[in-house]
C-alpha cells in the first residue's frame, strides 16, 4: 500500500543546526560566557587579569608573587601556573568559559619586546585546568621613533 502523501517516504529532515556542534563562526562557540586574559610577563613578575568582553570590568586578578616568597621566582613559569590555576578558578565561578588571551611584556623604547617566561606556562595551564582558548594576540608596545634609547651614540660599552 502506498503512503497517500508523496511527502511521508522522505527520510526524516534534519533539524536546523549546524553541522560544527553549534560553533560561532567568530573564534568558538557561541553558547558559552567570554572573557579576556590580559597576561603581562616580564622577566620580574608575570601579571594575569581576567576582564569581560569590553574589557572594562575586572574580574579576576593574580600575579607570580602573590604565589611564591623569594623575589628571584616572582617571573618564573611555576608562579605563573600557580596564579593562571587561581584566576582560571574564579573564572569558573564567575561564569567564564572561554578566554581571549592578549600578552603582553614590557616593550616601549626601553624595554625588551619578548615576553619573559611565564606567560607560555600561563596559557597552557588554562589550556589544562579546562577553559577554551579563542585566540592569542600579542600586544607588547612598539615605538615608532618616539624616545631616545640609552646608551649614547656608540651604544653600551661592556
Amino acid at each position: 500500500m502506498k503512503p497517500s502523501n508523496p511527502r511521508d517516504n522522505r527520510r526524516p529532515q534534519r533539524d536546523n543546526r549546524s553541522r560544527d556542534g553549534g560553533r560561532d563562526r567568530n573564534y568558538g562557540y557561541s553558547n558559552i560566557r567570554w572573557g579576556i586574559a590580559h597576561i603581562y610577563s616580564t622577566y620580574n613578575n608575570t601579571i594575569i587579569t581576567v576582564t569581560d568582553i569590553t574589557g572594562t570590568e575586572t574580574l579576576a586578578r593574580s600575579s607570580g608573587g602573590q604565589m611564591v616568597k623569594a623575589d628571584r621566582l616572582e617571573s618564573s613559569p611555576t608562579a605563573a601556573m600557580s596564579a593562571a590555576r587561581k584566576v582560571a578558578e574564579i573564572c569558573k565561578e564567575k561564569g567564564v568559559q572561554g578566554l581571549y588571551i592578549r600578552i603582553r611584556a614590557k616593550g616601549g623604547h626601553n624595554g625588551p619586546k619578548n615576553p619573559g617566561p611565564g606567560a607560555q606556562a600561563a596559557v597552557r595551564t588554562f589550556s589544562r585546568v579546562g577553559i577554551r582558548i579563542g585566540k592569542i594576540d600579542e600586544v607588547t608596545p612598539e615605538p615608532h621613533n618616539g624616545c631616545r634609547a640609552k646608551g649614547g651614540r656608540r651604544g653600551r660599552r661592556v
